[in-house]
């Protein structure tokens, strides 16, 4: 096949998917009609779990999903959708008391666990300013820089830059900062950052400001100078408040995810010495990321020194895998990067997709095998990694320069 023949199979496979599958299960299984919002919870059985939680970073992730769904397809069950997702985070989720985002609440809507993290902050800002974009919302912009406003006072390290993973309801320390159980309790890892500057990035879209303007590219400039390790180029994921690596882990999909999406940011910021940078950067991360590469073409979850690698396929990677080797497929015209996205798209159509129920399954293993035990919908289980892929390739193919920078 030609370049220009593999590019057209990605787009026609990535956006039959979105469209005949992804964006439909989530209109059709996921709205909670009863209690509002969306479920939180459906298991790879399709069992509802109608008192399950609600998520932050579900809630925030639809509404992503759906604003961007419209904006570029106009279609209205996407907006209806983007527009359930818009009403319900500001009613619930909003803390009108103190102000930013509750990290979960009941299936009533009611405040569950009411810690401020600043990873889902970043996503509302992410999700608010995408929804933004569609409706020209002021209140979707609005809460959007309150929310900005609130990272930069409460997260931000004065003395040592960068940001602080959680605080209280009320803004006070906390012991355990973790987003998960499997982080680390650390006062700073390269997932808040990453997201802070996707969230920065979106919302300077739409707000050409100074103040955030030298936010992004300080954020830029905090990944390239301490996050991505200089001489391996992954990413560092866990950091004190001094920012001494506590970590040596490597995250594959976090590691290809962010070199698209820094060269993103510098691309919006229109600092044209840090794009250069950020076209360079990306293909060293890229070739760092071959090493999780399996036999198959999948991508690996994780590498720990004197355990190995994680074999397991997660979801989430194998769609951030498409988008970055077509991105320095199009910095650099190299067929290289171009047939390892064909690859990936092979992993997710082969053992990915979830052919009977729709959508996709949170993990398999090695062989393919779907772990069943995950959730196809849940606090991290989202429509926001495989639809954003299929968004990224439609709007990078309709760019004339794709694939033709030397």
């Amino acid at each position: 096949m030609t370049a220009k023949e593999k590019l057209q199979q990605i787009q026609s496979f990535t956006e039959k998917d979105l469209l005949k599958n992804i964006l439909p299960y989530w209109i059709k299984y996921v709205p909670d009609n009863q209690n509002g919002g969306f479920y939180g919870r459906i298991t790879n059985d399709q069992v509802i779990d109608h008192t399950a939680e609600k998520g932050a970073i579900l809630n925030a992730r639809i509404l992503y999903t759906f604003s961007s769904a419209y904006r570029i397809y106009r279609n209205e069950l996407y907006k209806a959708m983007a527009d359930r997702a818009f009403n319900y985070i500001i009613k619930h989720f909003i803390d009108n008391q103190y102000g930013g985002i509750y990290w979960s609440v009941d299936y009533l809507g009611q405040p569950s666990d009411t810690k401020k993290q600043f990873y889902a902050i970043a996503f509302g800002i992410y999700a608010l300013a995408e929804y933004y974009r569609i409706s020209l919302n002021e209140r979707a912009l609005q809460e959007a820089l309150n929310l900005f406003g609130i990272i930069e006072e409460m997260a931000f390290d004065t003395v040592n830059n960068g940001y602080i993973e959680a605080l209280s309801r009320d803004w006070k320390p906390l012991n355990d900062m973790r987003l998960s159980a499997k982080d680390m309790n650390v006062a700073k890892s390269m997932n808040t950052h990453l997201h802070i500057i996707e969230a920065y990035t979106n919302l300077y879209r739409i707000h050409k400001d100074s103040l955030l303007h030298g936010k992004l590219i300080n954020l830029y400039d905090i990944f390239r100078k301490t996050i991505v390790n200089p001489e391996t180029h992954h990413l560092i994921l866990f950091f004190d408040n001094e920012w001494k690596p506590k970590s040596d882990i490597v995250s594959y999909g976090h590691d290809i995810e962010a070199s698209w999406l820094l060269l993103e940011a510098a691309e919006v910021s229109g600092d044209h010495e840090r794009v250069n940078d950020a076209g360079r950067l990306a293909v060293k991360i890229v070739e760092a990321v071959y090493e999780g590469i399996d036999q198959e073409g999948g991508l690996q979850y994780e590498y720990e020194a004197g355990k190995g690698f994680i074999s397991d396929r997660e979801w989430w990677p194998q769609a951030e895998a498409v988008v970055g080797f077509l991105n320095v497929f199009r910095l650099t015209g190299n067929e290289k990067y171009l047939d390892s996205a064909l690859k990936s798209c092979d992993i997710i159509k082969n053992h990915i997709i979830d052919y009977k129920n729709g959508e996709w399954f949170f993990r398999v293993d090695a062989n393919g095998k779907p772990l069943w035990k995950e959730d196809k919908v849940g606090f991290w289980k989202c429509p926001y990694h495989n639809s954003r892929m299929a968004f990224e390739i439609k709007e990078r193919m309709e760019k004339e320069d794709f694939g033709q920078r030397q």
